[in-house]
């Protein structure tokens, strides 16, 4: 499954659990119930995935975990805040470098509309080479 396809996904399965439970409860809670949700719709995930930091050749678990690492392929962090500050999209391109991924997904529930709360990050994207793919 193509990394585009699978975020849709995600973000479905987010939106779905959003309409069910609104905005206002703890991370945690919104954790549990989108787990859920990937399980119901077959999608593969990992949760609270330790990311440990290699500095100078050696590896340190420095207790990064990553609250959701989807089809091995998307990072999703999730959040229930007031709103996405630059520290968390600092944050989960951090995890998106250390791990080696692309794409992350940054989800804040604690929105009246969940679609105002997504961003999604992309590492080490290439403008040049994602054109010269498409026109190919």
């Amino acid at each position: 499954m193509k990394e585009n396809e699978l975020t849709q996904q995600i973000i479905g399965a987010a939106i779905e659990v959003h309409r069910g439970m609104g905005p206002g409860l703890l991370e945690s809670a919104y954790e549990e119930c989108l787990c859920h949700e990937l399980t119901l719709r077959g999608i593969p995930f990992e949760r609270q995935v330790a990311l440990p930091v290699e500095y100078k050749g050696v590896k340190l678990d420095c207790g990064y975990r990553l609250d959701l690492l989807v089809a091995n392929a998307v990072v999703v962090e999730l959040k229930a805040v007031e709103r996405i500050e630059a520290i968390h999209e600092a944050q989960l391109l951090t995890y998106l470098k250390l791990g080696g991924w692309t794409v992350g997904l940054l989800i804040n529930f604690n929105v009246p509309i969940l679609k105002n709360g997504i961003k999604r990050i992309v590492n080490n994207y290439n403008e040049n080479s994602a054109l010269s793919a498409s026109l190919r």
